[in-house]
């Protein structure tokens, strides 16, 4: 009998993990599945077990091709094992090419005169996920706003942050899900920050590496009606609920598609951008729609004087400006009262009601 063995967290078993079950029992007549204690994941991968540790055992022994499952419970990085090895004997210990301990494992296999395989990476039979990925998707949000700047926009990218700057930003209703998209793809309104929270992935991270800031997620994931500093990363300021908001605000698709990383080195007035977020903020502290409507409109001017096209004007709003970095995707037009907006909105397909959200 050829006695194979093979280990590994296995903190949450998926079908890759029995694919390469399979693989490695396909080399012998037995195999043996070692999985590390909870002990040993919370010292070297420093987190919790996902699932109470005889639960993964049982599962473990349920699955048809394994024949026996132990516990790793030594205090060496990447052979907890070790102990194992030297009782059970097998004539082979299996890992993957991308096995974070193959030099650990292989020195140690030397030492007992044991088979070491490294097996090939084949074509994967399912859809490829790793434990750390379900902990994301299980952790992920399912439902999220998403966002309309009013001013002091760019200032939350790390390469154009300035003192005393500040971003002023409103999560909005409708919310979005993975699979209901009430808006526009590419359109200004922090879709792709929502889209990474809502797979679980850091949204902050995302957009920095995209190029361009962080306020998308930051206010997607804290709603409300804010205001941030500007900085390398998110420092909230000032939070309100923006309830003086309601019914005020109205969304208008130009047509075009937004392009943020594509725009982020043009040249723009960024003492004016600087400007509108200042005044915004003194709207949001003194719950003052007209403050920040003279934000919203400082913040268009800077968006006309770096090229834009001039937006059209409305009857009775009070503001306009270019979601986000501008070039396409949403307008934000501000109203004076409920019945104008309401009135903009029923005029055309294009145009959309949305509301301050606040979770």
């Amino acid at each position: 009998m050829v006695k194979v063995f093979v280990s590994g967290c296995y903190d949450i078993v998926h079908a890759g993990h029995l694919q390469f079950f399979q693989e490695a029992r396909s080399l012998g007549d037995h195999l043996t599945v070692c999985f590390a204690s909870d002990d040993v994941l919370y010292k070297h991968k420093k987190r919790k077990s996902s699932i109470p540790q005889d639960h993964k055992q049982a599962l473990l022994n349920s699955i048809r091709i394994v024949d026996e499952v132990v516990v790793g419970t030594g205090t060496d990085l990447g052979v907890d094992f070790k102990q194992h090895l030297i009782d059970l004997r097998p004539d082979i210990l299996a890992v993957t090419e991308d096995d974070k301990y193959k030099e650990q494992k292989e020195v140690l296999c030397k030492e007992l005169g044991i088979k070491y395989v490294v097996l090939s990476k084949t074509p994967p039979k399912f859809t490829q996920v790793s434990t750390t990925s379900i902990i994301q998707t299980i952790r992920a949000p399912f439902t999220l706003p998403l966002r309309v700047d009013f001013g002091g926009g760019w200032l939350d990218v790390p390469k154009f942050s300035v003192k005393d700057g500040y971003i002023v930003n409103c999560a909005i209703s409708p919310t979005v899900t993975l699979k209901d998209w009430k808006y526009k793809l590419k359109s200004g309104l922090g879709g792709s920050g929502a889209w990474a929270l809502l797979n679980g992935a850091d949204g902050v991270q995302s957009e920095l590496d995209l190029g361009v800031g962080w306020q998308d997620p930051a206010i997607i994931q804290e709603t409300g009606l804010c205001v941030w500093r500007s900085g390398v990363r998110p420092v909230l300021e000032l939070k309100r609920n923006g309830d003086f908001l309601n019914g005020l605000m109205a969304l208008s698709y130009t047509g075009v598609q937004h392009d943020t990383p594509a725009n982020a080195n043009n040249e723009r007035d960024f003492e004016l951008i600087k400007r509108a977020g200042l005044e915004a903020y003194k709207g949001v502290i003194n719950t003052n729609v007209e403050l920040i409507a003279n934000g919203i409109e400082l913040s268009y001017a800077a968006q006309l004087k770096e090229g834009m096209e001039p937006l059209h004007r409305v009857d009775n709003s009070i503001a306009r400006k270019y979601c986000g970095g501008g070039w396409g995707g949403y307008a934000v037009y501000i109203f004076k009262e409920r019945k104008h907006r309401d009135k903009f909105v029923s005029s055309s397909e294009d145009n959309l009601a949305i509301e301050p959200f606040l979770k």
